[in-house]
């Protein structure tokens, strides 16, 4: 089931209809109260929300998602009137796992949408391997769970995914354009400034353990041994 959150009925309602005729269940509503209440009897595998809301806005709501035990890890696209870096980059650190600028094809939205589920819903040995330790960082694939020194640590997908990329292969250097390529999939046309972003917002949730994640000047990121 997808949730389109749109103000805008005639969009909203081209959202699900495309859903719908791709394959997809999907539901339209106007603001986030109607989706949180939706949420409440039937948890969501993917949510589009919209930016410019009347009322309480996008952003807003995308924080509540990610506080919420129940929709922490819900896998949210933001579509975005403006395009701007800023309401890009202010997506993805309040835990958007992709954005689409407006006006939109709603191909390729599906498209993103797709992406998107691939990689929270894909399984294979990487899911399946045994939990990759560094120091104090721990990341259990089965689980989908991270902690540092035995402390819990809610990371969104994206984060998730690009952490557990890095940590597979401590000491190797990987390029902005590798990562986004690995993490977001090669269908993602957004800006290597997407990475550092979400390794920013990886080092600041990490706390001690953000040290293990170093900059390689000019090239990219690898996970040390030590921090």
């Amino acid at each position: 089931m997808i949730y389109c959150v749109e103000d805008d009925a005639a969009i909203r309602d081209i959202e699900v209809y495309a859903l719908r005729s791709t394959g997809f269940e999907a539901e339209g509503f106007e603001n986030g109260e109607e989706l949180f209440a939706a949420v409440k009897k039937r948890l969501p595998e993917l949510i589009i929300l919209d930016v410019m809301l009347p009322g309480e806005d996008g952003l807003e709501i995308l924080k509540r998602i990610r506080f919420s035990a129940l929709t922490r890890s819900v896998p949210v696209i933001m579509a975005t009137a403006r395009g701007e870096e800023y309401d890009k980059i202010t997506g993805l650190d309040s835990g958007a796992d992709d954005y689409l600028v407006k006006p939109f094809g709603m191909m390729e939205m599906v498209s993103r949408v797709r992406a998107v589920l691939r990689r929270a819903g894909g399984t294979g040995p990487a899911r399946e391997a045994a939990p990759l330790t560094l120091g104090p960082l721990t990341l259990d694939t089965a689980a989908h769970t991270v902690s540092v020194g035995g402390r819990g640590v809610t990371l969104t997908l994206k984060e998730f995914e690009l952490l557990r990329t890095m940590m597979a292969k401590p000491g190797v250097v990987f390029t902005r354009d590798r990562l986004l390529s690995e993490v977001w999939g090669t269908d993602y046309d957004g800006e290597t400034r997407t990475v550092d972003v979400h390794i920013r917002t990886l080092r600041q949730k990490l706390g001690e353990a953000g040290g293990l994640i170093g900059t390689v000047r000019g090239v990219g990121y690898r996970m040390e041994a030590q921090p």
